[in-house]
């Protein structure tokens, strides 16, 4: 399992990078695709949609499952992926180069909250 410590985590297996313009890139992590298995359908929020912490607002389909993938602070859309639409065996290929949406948080600070690399690690070994 791969787990960039740079990045931030949620309980939820989302993975977060913080850019240089303070929006947050979200995609699933690696453990989340190697559970889902070969992804075949992602649905996106749109651009501009406003989110509450931990509200679903992704759909992933694989061949195996369906599950949602959630905002992990509060914010608004500021971009989607449309690659990973187009072709979701992306996500499954690189988890953490193909990120879902960026997000303008709506509080920079929800961030510190988020998980680093040791803790997700500690909360997927206790599942």
């Amino acid at each position: 399992m791969i787990l960039p410590n740079e990045l931030k985590y949620t309980r939820t297996h989302e993975w977060v990078r913080i850019e240089a313009d303070g929006t947050l890139s979200v995609g699933i992590t690696d453990h989340a695709q190697e559970l889902l298995g070969d992804l075949v359908f992602v649905e996106l929020p749109e651009a501009g949609r406003t989110l509450a912490a931990e509200e679903a607002c992704v759909v992933l389909e694989s061949v195996k499952a369906a599950a949602d993938a959630y905002a992990p602070v509060a914010g608004t859309v500021t971009a989607i992926n449309d690659a990973v639409v187009s072709a979701p065996e992306a996500i499954n290929q690189d988890a953490y180069a193909a990120w879902l949406f960026q997000l303008q948080p709506a509080n920079a600070a929800d961030v510190d909250s988020l998980l680093d690399a040791a803790a997700y690690k500690s909360a997927i070994d206790a599942e």
